[in-house]
């Protein structure tokens, strides 16, 4: 099962998607450095980064990632980047709905990671409902060390308080359980390209 099957589209009019994406994030980029706006520059080139990630990796190890997931990934970091443009501030909704799709992909991640190791080893054998909470436990660790990374780089990422942190928290919950409930399918070939890389690391 792929986010393709999903949503409808071929892997070439998911890629030409995430290219104009990521000539919107290259544009904000632009006019953050342009117009001497640090955060904007900042979380528009780290997301801008993040998108070319699955190059990298198709490059350096041979992996070519679902376009349909590197589509979700780049959805995220526009949704993130866009909100630099006072939307957190703006709209409450708008903050919630990009932390659901951001826990997502973190939750993706994760889940990726657990099952890799899970499968390499003999040693590990859990029930599928140990690693909903797993899921869960670790989207919530990741939002508190985002949380502690924006108030250690102070002014440079916009810190709205304490409450902020709260709903964060709860809809990163929100992204979690999504993934665990019905997203798991969607990286079987992450969990695959981790466990590659662990075989590789023992040879």
């Amino acid at each position: 099962m792929t986010i393709a099957d999903t949503l409808g589209l071929s892997d070439s009019q998911e890629r030409v998607i995430v290219r104009v994406l990521q000539g919107v994030l290259f544009g904000f980029l632009v006019f953050g450095l342009t117009t001497g706006q640090l955060s904007m520059t900042i979380t528009s080139g780290i997301a801008l980064g993040v998108t070319l990630f699955p190059a990298i990796l198709r490059r350096e190890y041979g992996y070519a990632m679902d376009a349909g997931l590197v589509l979700w990934i780049t959805i995220a970091m526009i949704l993130h980047t866009a909100g630099s443009l006072s939307l957190y501030s703006q709209y409450q909704w708008y903050d919630e709905v990009t932390h659901t799709v951001s826990a997502t992909i973190v939750a993706g991640i994760g889940y990726a990671s657990f099952r890799a190791l899970e499968l390499h080893s003999d040693a590990i054998d859990v029930p599928s409902e140990f690693r909903t909470i797993f899921i869960v436990v670790f989207v919530l660790a990741m939002g508190i060390f985002w949380e502690i990374l924006e108030f250690a780089l102070g002014g440079l990422i916009t810190v709205y308080g304490v409450d902020d942190i709260v709903t964060d928290m709860i809809f990163n919950t929100v992204g979690a359980l999504i993934v665990a409930i019905w997203g798991t399918g969607y990286v079987g070939s992450l969990v695959g390209f981790f466990r590659e890389r662990l075989r590789s690391t023992e040879s």
